[in-house]
């Protein structure tokens, strides 16, 4: 058995030698494993404790955004070259007792209309959160971890920059480079290291619901020994995560490596895959049997026709399926985190041209 423990009462700048925030290939394991070993990491939550159970939205402007996504890592697995599929089984997936959702100004998919701040409170008990923010829902558990990648190469490292450079040039948005906050807080990691928030090719922030117990990712290796990472756990989360944040919590994950000899090379496989085998929650959860959905279409709100665009689309069924719960006596703010954490964004056609179609479902079954 080869273990990872943390102290959560520090912050991981106060102990930089269980793991880091950036993304980097000179960044050194802590723990080298051989395939099919057993493998134990507890986790910090996605603001490195920057927030605790008595904390307040008065709390959110001293946030230090450089410091999300402490990560465990990296774990070294012998054998694993450049070329070669790591396969990572994830065992099981332990939560912490609390845990938090919550708008920050700024951060989100609709992050244009709610620019207040709203923190919810979870308690974590018996496989449900319940919260006295919103005290007519009960979640039940599907903990995944939001963030698990290996190291990228020196040329990734500097392909995936140049481009989100190259993004923000355009007027997009993305995150480069920045050392503040960061873990290693010297040399090339913090000052070239990427940042977590997006997901790559090598994995990171995928924010996969179904990548809950039993689930298997697969991520091309780039560098020897792959340097695994992980953390970021949800208890819960909806397809979507469109306030940015699930049922946000630490978490103690229990994961099985193996190594697929030269399979990436050969098969050309550059994207994160994953699989499983069965219900990736409890079938009236995964499945549910009874629920409410709304849908979009790419009309703009004054009625023009934005053809074939998803992300207006999307935005649509989410905004009618807040007026829905709105109507039904939730406020605002408490509908689009119900959204976050418990509605799944469903493509239903991206081939009727010009008016694809977006559901958001929501399963009945969480209002006690």
């Amino acid at each position: 058995m080869h273990s990872i423990i943390i102290d959560r009462t520090k912050r991981l700048g106060e102990e930089p030698k269980t793991g880091h925030n950036r993304w980097h290939p000179d960044i050194l394991p802590i723990l080298e494993v051989n395939p099919g070993d057993e493998v134990i990491l507890q986790t910090r939550d996605c603001l490195d404790g920057q927030l605790n159970p008595e904390s307040t939205e008065s709390a959110f402007s001293s946030i230090d955004a450089g410091a999300v996504h402490p990560l465990t890592g990296p774990v070294m697995i012998k054998g694993a070259s450049p070329g070669d599929l790591l396969e990572v089984e994830f065992l099981d997936i332990q939560p912490e007792p609390w845990g938090f959702s919550a708008i920050m100004p700024g951060m989100g998919f609709l992050r244009d209309i709610f620019t207040d701040p709203f923190m919810v409170h979870w308690n974590i008990k018996d496989n449900w959160a319940t919260s006295s923010q919103i005290p007519q829902v009960k979640l039940p558990a599907a903990a995944f971890m939001g963030v698990s990648g290996v190291a990228p190469s020196k040329s990734q490292l500097d392909l995936y920059n140049h481009r989100e450079l190259e993004l923000i040039k355009r007027g997009g948005e993305a995150l480069p480079p920045n050392p503040a906050g960061s873990v290693p807080n010297s040399g090339l990691p913090s000052s070239e290291g990427l940042r977590t928030l997006p997901p790559r090719e090598n994995g990171g922030n995928l924010d996969i619901k179904q990548l809950t117990k039993g689930a298997k990712l697969f991520l091309p290796v780039s560098v020897e020994g792959a340097l695994f990472s992980t953390g970021d756990a949800h208890f819960t989360q909806g397809d979507g995560e469109v306030c940015v944040m699930g049922v946000e919590m630490s978490a103690t994950v229990s994961l099985r490596f193996k190594v697929i000899k030269d399979a990436a090379r050969k098969h050309n496989i550059v994207w994160p895959r994953f699989s499983r085998d069965g219900y990736y929650a409890s079938p009236e959860w995964a499945v549910p049997k009874r629920f409410i959905a709304t849908t979009g279409m790419p009309i703009t709100p004054d009625g023009k026709n934005d053809g074939e665009n998803l992300t207006l689309a999307a935005r649509n069924a989410l905004l009618h399926m807040i007026e829905l719960l709105t109507e039904r006596g939730l406020t605002r703010e408490q509908a689009y985190i119900i959204c976050s954490v418990a509605v799944d964004l469903k493509i239903g056609n991206v081939v009727d041209v010009p008016n694809y179609v977006v559901s958001a479902v929501l399963p009945e079954d969480i209002f006690q």
